[in-house]
């Protein structure tokens, strides 16, 4: 199997080329670097270039006789999204298009989408199935919603086949420590816990108190990153044998509390985490947990990493890396 992969420097990307390699897969990287790092994609072709840019994809498309595309290549920061919407629709949205359409140019008929659980929106049943009424409230969600839909017209007007991904809490690392978490800046709760027990942050601010929640904080469904390639994985096997428009919610279908995943991170790492409560962010639910039945049914999907402890645990191997300067740029 061929496969491009764009937006394989960044850390779901690099994690799913490590896994296609594995397999014995021929694996070409497109990625502009702007969130990615070279340094992550190892033994394949790397090709620096923007995906909404066709000067870049018409030629690699019609050269590299691929079988598939995955598409990681997204701005995925919720806050940010508010902050600038022209950036999120131009790259998450208009780029996409652009994509899709120099693949129906060049007969690459195969995508796996990374989605989102914030398409959701506020959630009106836990755990949320993919029936759940799609109504995204920030420009992030609302981009990876209206690729969604963009990639069902095109499956039902020119025969482009898909499967949409919908993550909830993408966390962990690579068990063998080769690979992990490093996003400039980083806004993920499980790496900012431990750089918090490593030393090169001083605390760990904790946002409300008072949800409606066993302990008042609130609850996610942190999912491995291994897990999720495997799923990626299952996804477009089953997409080449039977074409379409689908989408699955991947999670682990229980939620973890951010005072679970601090308690966690100090029993892991043997660490004291200071923590600096603070108030609420505007947005943030109580709790937020999948229904994964049906990528379980569909795919045959059974996560191998479900437990709190093996997520915090090769994450922690992985900053420990960082914090001691092993990885680039990170002394």
């Amino acid at each position: 199997m061929k496969v491009l992969v764009v937006g394989g420097a960044g850390y779901i990307g690099s994690h799913m080329v490590q896994r296609l390699n594995r397999d014995g897969g021929r694996v070409t990287v497109l990625d502009d670097l702007s969130a990615g790092h070279a340094d992550s994609v190892r033994n394949v072709e790397l090709i620096v270039g923007d995906l909404g840019d066709s000067s870049v994809t018409k030629p690699l498309l019609r050269g590299g006789a691929f079988d598939a595309v995955m598409h990681f290549a997204s701005f995925i920061q919720v806050g940010e999204s508010v902050r600038e919407p022209q950036r999120y629709y131009d790259n998450n949205l208009v780029s996409t298009i652009a994509l899709l359409d120099q693949m129906l140019a060049t007969g690459v008929n195969n995508l796996i989408f990374s989605s989102t659980a914030a398409l959701f929106g506020e959630p009106q049943v836990i755990p949320i199935p993919e029936s759940h009424t799609i109504l995204p409230i920030n420009p992030y969600g609302r981009t990876k919603a209206m690729v969604e839909s963009i990639l069902c017209d095109y499956w039902n007007a020119y025969g482009l086949s898909s499967v949409a991904l919908r993550y909830f809490n993408a966390a962990g690392a690579d068990p063998d420590g080769e690979l992990g978490e490093r996003h400039q800046p980083e806004t993920h709760l499980i790496p900012l816990v431990l750089q918090a027990a490593s030393g090169r942050r001083e605390n760990i601010a904790v946002y409300g108190t008072d949800y409606d929640t066993p302990d008042g904080t609130c609850i996610r469904d942190y999912i491995h990153v291994t897990d999720l390639c495997e799923a990626h994985l299952l996804a477009l096997n089953a997409l080449l044998d039977d074409p379409g428009c689908r989408a699955y919610n991947l999670g682990n279908g229980q939620g973890f509390s951010v005072q679970q995943v601090i308690d966690t991170a100090r029993a892991v790492t043997g660490k004291r985490i200071e923590v600096s409560v603070q108030s609420r962010r505007a947005g943030d639910p109580a709790r937020l947990v999948a229904d994964a039945g049906l990528a379980r049914a569909e795919l045959g999907w059974r996560p191998a990493y479900p437990s709190l402890e093996d997520i915090i645990q090769h994450a922690w191997t992985w900053e420990q890396k960082m914090a001691g300067g092993e990885v680039p740029g990170s002394a």
